[in-house]
Formats: structure tokens, C-alpha cells, sequence
């Protein structure tokens, strides 16, 4: 959940506590949203995708229709992970024990067996009864594999108890619940009932192909229709009916280079890569500046939400999808995978993506096996004598950290017991795991030492301290702290051609948090880039502007060719009246705003889709509609903390207080410790002038999460303005602690202790200041009135 923008300082000169709650809570809206739907996938091209695109007409006819002319192809593929992806459940496919098997799990004891050649669980249903399910479908093969229960309203949902399809001898052979700590029962958004573990909206898209969700709002129902269950040959090559007809022609290429396909995955063809004796390293014959192989890969291997279905491979990637950038609580500071990112957005950091290299350089595109057996796959560019060597690596051969990817690309377990490598394959950096707090690959085997001495230990052996291509890390970490000297670290990193798109893009968004005359430079220079990742980061950073500055800015965007960049800027100027927009923007608008809303209505699902809907209509005026759309996000999850948070906010800018409140306490009955909504309610009793309430409100959000600067901004802000100064120093204190260089909190300690009389204790909060941010001319005006005798 972003934080509250009220907790923004306007200035060191401090605000009563009565002007931050006058702030309206709308910026939550968004980007809530767009982090609610990162948590199923998401993606971004490397280059304009829809040059790449044919204007072929063709039908998805299925896989069979391939084999005859590419047997060897369909060999490969047939024992892959795609061709698995999704079955129907029958004595060839199901892998668990269905032998009257018991699984106990929070008190419940399920049951599994088959009758009739058809498999069923007994467990706990939406109302906790047990109850009997037909599992219709099996999910994934490998190391796991899931199954997939239908209902009468043709929601399918995955169950969260799976099998281990691992060997005996490794763990396997079991089954196992996939949240094994967390006691998850039928009320919990997690329960396999749920819309988290809901199949149409969570995994379809990707697990089959050119599927169609058909959700009906007025049942909350669906209908979803598929051309084929499971990950076959139209996923990547598109619809293959045009193609066939090629075929059966007997047309030549001259005829139709395009051989009746949607895509050419030809971007090797012809391609040879050299390894230069003195560096050991290969270069590409020749630049691969298409990216298509791994824009189509994407469509799946990536984090992102998707605003539009009818996707086939050769479209614009960014016309369907919406990609997730490096965020806090989906990678590490430094790039590295946190939560399940799918591959894609690691991948864009690496400097083998900078080379050139595409996926099946790597893996065969078939079978998705490796090329080559262990270290041999990086031999294909890697010099073996150089790199394959104990002078490289300091391990002994064949043993644990020998081998190439224990170093370069650790892996991270998903689902208890799925290994996924990182494929930003990085140098380890065991030094930012003491600076900054990430995993590194030493420490991932050598878990008997700490950091500071992997650190030590690969400073000794290189002869020098690890560097490695991505130097973004301590940028992104300042920017996630807020620390007074980011802004300045973003724009850099923002404008450095050196490092990835991806952090590049990332910087670009969090400029937004904080903007500087620099930075809106900047945003407005990333705005016209080639690369649509960073056109869309710098429309979304541009919320807290004027409106004639974000018109200026965003306005042609409205236009632009992919539509991901559109519906931002579409959102972006919802807020300018209809009579503000000049002539030659207002049809641009009017169709990227038609866009907006079909995509959340195309995602209503959702309660996020809903609640991004009902914020569009608030900021267009819509405020009966915006009303409606949020109070149905509520009904459909009454667990849904933005929408309960922006129903208040709408209510507050109508002047309706008391309302607010009950629409926040409605909230906390249903999620009694949400610490956004104990804040926003504080900031709700300020201006309903009840302060001693106000106070424990905001208390309360501080304690929920002490590392969050802006819930513990705004309480020292409550207590100062109470003639509690003594106390809002000692939660700066206790903030800053944990945030050292926090911005917002060393200007409010200068501010109120110097307000205090406490000047020497001011001077101590403007001199860390300054420190952290030379080049914030705030801080150093501040810094010279304090030092100034008088």
C-alpha cells in the first residue's frame, strides 16, 4: 500500500496537523491498484513491438495441426512444462495420491480419492464445510503439481493443497499445503475458495491459450472460453490457420516471408557469437535490436496486469500488458527477485540481456531444457579455461559453488518447494548485504558466516571489492526510505544510458514521490523516450503537479501508440475539467479514457479493477457513479482496504465527514489492525475536531508498522500540534532510527525543536540533513538559518 500522500512535508516551516488532514487521500487509488494486479504478472517490451507485428489474418487451429510438417518440434514439446501446463484430470495426468488419502491442515482433514475414473477432495468449502469437490483439471507438473475444482458459476479455483511431485528421497511424494504457517480458513482472502487463488482472473491467461475471461458483473460469474487448454505451439508462433494454408500452397518464402505467421522468431538466424581471447567474454555478430523472442516470452515469464485480452505473439506486448518495475516488496533493493517476478524483469537488468542474448541462446525453445549441461551453456560465451576454472569461482571443481548459476544466479523457493533461479545474473555483492540488508549468493551456501565476512572473504580472493553491471542498488534503497539525498541519486540514475531500463524506469517512477525542478526536467525528458517503460514511469510520476503542468506534460501521451501509455496518461488528466482540455487534446482524451474504463471493466472481477474505476469517476466529476463503483469493490471483498480508504476520501471532498468515518470503521470491523486505515481515520477525526481520538488513531498506525516515516511523520505532526512537542521528538527519535536519512523526519525534528527553543538539538537534525542531501538547497538554507548566532 503506497503511503499516504497527507504525510508529504510542504516545506520545513511546519504545518498544523489541521492542514494535513484537509489533504485528500486520491493518490492511493492508482497506484494501489497497479500493485494489487503486479501480484499476479507483469511485463514490457525492450523496444516497440508493434513494427515486429504482420498483418496476417489467421484463426488458432491447436497444436495437432502442427505435427505432421514439425514432428521433431512436437517431440520436444510434448514432454515440456507448456505442454503440461494445464490437463484434464484422468489416470494419465493426476500425479497425487488419490488412494483415499488424508491431509490434515488447521484442523481440517481432507480427503482424497477417485471413483468412476473421475478424482475428489473432501474438504472445506466457501462455508468451512467439509464437502465434496471433483478436481476437473491438473495444474503444472513439476515440481508441484496443483488442481483445479469448477463451479456451477464457472469460476475454477486452485486447490492450496498440492502434491510434491519431487522424489521420495528429495521431500517429495506428499502432499502439502501451501501456506503451511499462516492457518488459512474459508474467511481468509487466501483460502482456496477466494478470488486470490481464483483460476479466470490468476493463471488462465497463461497456463492456456487465447483465452477469453467473459466475466458477467451482474452474477460474478464467468464463462470463460479457451482454443486450447494448455501452453501449446500458438502461444508463441500466434494462430497457425494462416500458416497451414501457407503450407498447403507450397507458396516460397518470396511469396510470403512471414510463411502465413503472426511473429518471426528468427532473431538468431544467421547470428554467431565469437569469444574474444583476451576478455574471454563473446560478442554477437551482429546487434539483436528487435527483442521480440523475449517480448513474446514475456506475455508469461513476467509480472504484470493485464489491461486487454486478445493478445497473440507479434502484437504490441504493451498494447495487452502492464509491467511491473523493480518495486520494494517484489525485488530487492539491488534488483534482485523477492516475490515471484516470473523471470522477464530480472532478466532485463542482466548484461547478457545488454548483449544481445535471447532466451533459447540459452534454452532450447521446445523443450525449455538447457542447451548445454551445467557450466557448458555459459561456455557458449564464456571462455571455460577462463571462467570454468577454481581461479574464477575459488571452489572446488564439481563441488557446491562450482558451478556457474550458485553464483550468478541464486535461486529463490516459491511455493515450498520450487526453486526459480535469478536470472539477473549479477556479481554477488555480499558487501550490499552489510550496507544494505539483500540476499547474496556467498551467504546463500556459507549460511554458518555472516555477510561481513563473505564480503571480506570475495574482497580477498578478487583482489579487489566485486562491482558488477548493476549499480543501481543504493539508489533505489535511498528512494525507498525516503532519504533526503534521492531525489537527486533518481534523476542520475534516470538519465544514465550505462545502466538497465528496467532501474531506469524505476527511478523514473519514484521521482513522483518527491518532485524537484530536476526532476520534473527529467520526467519530462523520459517522456518523449523511445522506450515505453519509461514513458509510462514518467506519466505515473507526474500526480502531484497542476493541472496545467501534467497537461502539458502527459497531454500527448494520449496518443501514444501502445495503449499501456495511454490509459496512464488518461488517468493522469481525469482530474482537468472537460472545458480545460483545448480542442486538439480533447478527442485524444475522450479515447484513452474509453480505454481506461474498459480495461477495469474488463478486470470488475476484481474489487481493485472496481475501486480504480470508481477513483477515475471521482476525478471526472462522476461523483454518484464514483459512490457506486467503490461500494461495489466493497461488496464484492469487504476485506479491500483502498476501497473503504478512498469511499472516505470521496466523502471527505464532499464535504461529509461523519460519513468518512463510518466508512473507515466499517473497515477496521473487517480488517481490525490495517494500519492505513487507522491513519486516514485519524487524519478523518482531526478535521471532525475530536483530536484526543485523532491521536490514538494515529498512534496506532505508527505501532502497526514502525518503519513507515510518513504514519510516524504525521503522528509527531498530531502531538506538536496537541502541545505534546516533547513526545513528537521522541517518535521522530524512535523513526529515525530506523529510517536515518528520512527527509520528511529530520526536517520535522529540526523544525520543532528549533520551534522548542532546542537549538543545538535542531542544528544535530539540519547538519544529518544537509549531509544526506548536499544538494538540496532546503536543507542547506535551513542548515545556515540555524548556525546563524540569533
Amino acid at each position: 500500500m503506497p503511503a499516504h500522500p497527507a504525510a508529504r512535508s510542504v516545506g520545513w516551516r511546519w504545518p498544523a496537523i489541521a492542514v494535513l488532514a484537509a489533504l485528500g487521500v486520491a493518490a492511493i487509488l492508482w497506484s494501489a491498484w497497479w500493485a494489487s494486479q503486479q501480484q499476479t504478472r507483469s511485463p514490457a517490451p525492450s523496444s516497440p513491438s508493434q513494427a515486429r507485428t504482420t498483418s496476417v489474418k489467421s484463426e488458432f487451429i491447436g497444436s495437432p495441426a502442427c505435427t505432421e510438417c514439425h514432428r521433431a518440434e512436437t517431440k520436444a514439446w510434448q514432454t515440456s512444462h507448456h505442454a503440461l501446463a494445464m490437463q484434464h484430470a484422468n489416470d494419465k495426468t493426476v500425479l497425487g495420491d488419490f488412494n483415499d488419502a488424508n491431509f490434515t491442515y488447521n484442523g481440517i482433514t481432507s480427503t482424497f480419492f477417485h471413483r468412476d475414473s473421475k478424482y475428489f477432495v473432501r474438504t472445506d468449502g466457501a462455508d468451512g464445510a467439509l464437502t465434496e469437490f471433483e478436481l476437473r483439471y491438473t495444474f503444472g507438473v513439476d515440481p508441484l503439481q496443483q488442481y483445479l475444482i469448477e463451479f456451477p458459476d464457472g469460476r475454477l479455483q486452485a486447490l492450496s493443497i498440492a502434491w510434491d511431485a519431487r522424489p521420495k528421497d528429495a521431500g517429495g511424494q506428499r502432499w502439502f499445503h501451501l501456506y503451511p504457517t499462516e492457518k488459512i480458513d474459508f474467511r481468509d482472502e487466501l483460502h482456496w475458495t477466494k478470488r486470490q487463488q481464483n483460476w479466470n482472473f490468476m493463471c488462465a491467461d497463461c497456463h492456456s491459450i487465447d483465452v477469453r475471461k467473459n466475466y458477467d458483473p451482474k452474477t460474478d460469474g464467468f464463462k470463460t472460453t479457451w482454443s486450447e487448454l494448455t501452453v501449446g505451439c500458438e502461444a508463441c508462433h500466434g494462430p497457425g490457420s494462416a500458416h497451414v494454408a501457407w503450407a498447403k500452397t507450397k507458396k516460397t518464402i518470396a511469396d510470403d516471408p512471414a510463411k502465413g505467421l503472426t511473429v518471426q522468431l528468427n532473431e538468431r538466424r544467421g547470428v554467431t557469437w565469437t569469444i574474444d581471447p583476451a576478455t574471454g567474454t563473446a560478442a554477437r555478430s551482429k546487434p539483436n535490436d528487435r527483442g521480440t523472442e523475449v517480448e513474446v516470452c514475456a506475455q508469461c515469464h513476467a509480472r504484470r496486469a493485464q489491461i486487454a485480452e486478445g493478445y497473440v505473439a507479434g502484437k504490441p506486448f504493451l498494447d495487452h500488458y502492464r509491467p511491473a518495475l523493480l518495486a520494494p516488496g517484489l525485488y530487492h533493493p539491488d534488483g534482485q527477485q523477492r516475490d515471484e517476478v516470473y523471470i522477464w524483469g530480472s532478466f532485463l537488468q542482466s548484461k547478457m540481456h545488454r548483449a544481445g542474448v535471447t532466451c533459447s541462446d540459452c534454452h532450447a525453445p521446445h523443450s525449455g531444457a538447457l542447451r548445454a549441461p551445467g557450466n557448458a551453456v555459459c561456455a557458449q560465451c564464456h571462455l571455460a579455461a577462463r571462467y570454468d576454472s577454481d581461479k574464477h569461482h575459488f571452489h572446488r571443481a564439481g563441488a557446491a559453488g562450482s558451478a556457474c548459476v550458485d553464483c550468478h544466479m541464486p535461486a529463490t523457493t516459491y511455493m515450498l518447494v520450487d526453486p526459480r533461479r535469478d536470472h539477473s545474473l549479477r556479481v554477488p555483492r555480499p558487501d550490499r548485504s552489510v550496507s544494505l540488508g539483500v540476499p547474496n549468493a556467498c551467504n546463500g551456501c556459507h549460511k554458518d558466516k555472516d555477510a561481513a565476512w563473505a564480503a571480506a572473504t570475495l574482497e580477498r580472493q578478487l583482489g579487489h571489492k566485486p562491482e558488477g553491471f548493476q549499480r543501481f542498488a543504493g539508489t533505489l534503497a535511498a528512494a525507498a526510505r525516503g532519504d533526503a539525498g534521492a531525489g537527486a541519486m533518481l534523476a542520475a540514475l534516470a538519465r544514465d544510458p550505462s545502466q538497465p531500463t528496467i532501474a531506469r524506469a524505476s527511478a523514473t517512477r519514484a521521482l513522483g514521490d518527491a518532485l524537484s525542478p530536476e526532476a520534473i526536467e527529467t520526467l519530462r525528458a523520459q517522456l518523449a523516450a523511445a522506450d515505453p517503460l519509461h514513458r509510462i514511469a514518467a506519466v505515473s510520476a507526474l500526480e502531484s503537479l497542476p493541472d496545467d503542468a501534467r497537461l502539458a506534460l502527459a497531454g500527448p501521451l494520449l496518443d501514444d501508440p501502445l495503449r499501456a501509455v495511454r490509459v496512464e496518461a488518461a488517468y493522469m488528466l481525469a482530474s482537468i475539467p472537460e472545458a480545460s482540455l483545448p480542442a486538439a487534446r480533447k478527442a485524444a482524451f475522450d479515447r484513452a479514457a474509453a480505454e481506461y474504463e474498459a480495461l477495469q471493466r474488463y478486470n470488475a472481477d476484481r474489487p481493485e479493477a472496481r475501486m480504480a474505476l470508481g477513483s477515475f469517476y471521482a476525478r471526472r466529476g462522476r461523483l454518484d457513479e464514483a459512490e457506486t463503483m467503490l461500494r461495489s469493490a466493497i461488496a464484492l471483498e469487504p476485506r479491500h482496504v483502498p476501497a473503504y480508504v478512498n469511499l472516505a476520501d470521496l466523502r471527505r471532498s464532499q464535504g461529509r465527514d461523519a460519513d468518512a468515518e463510518t466508512t473507515l470503521r466499517e473497515g477496521l470491523v473487517q480488517m481490525p489492525d490495517d494500519a492505513t486505515l487507522h491513519h486516514v481515520l485519524g487524519l478523518t477525526l482531526v478535521r471532525l475536531q475530536r483530536v484526543d481520538e485523532a491521536l490514538v488513531a494515529l498512534a496506532r498506525a505508527a505501532q502497526l508498522v514502525p518503519a513507515n516515516a510518513r504514519f510516524a511523520y504525521v503522528y509527531a505532526v498530531g502531538l506538536h500540534s496537541s502541545g505534546k512537542t516533547p513526545q513528537a521528538l521522541e517518535e521522530i527519535d524512535r523513526a529515525l532510527a530506523l529510517n536515518p536519512a528520512q527527509r520528511e523526519l529530520l526536517l520535522a525534528g529540526a523544525s520543532l525543536s528549533r520551534d522548542a527553543g532546542e537549538r543545538e538539538r535542531a542544528l544535530g537534525y539540519a547538519r544529518r540533513l544537509a549531509a544526506a542531501a548536499p544538494n538540496d538547497p532546503q536543507a542547506q538554507r535551513l542548515l545556515q538559518e540555524l548556525q546563524t548566532p540569533g
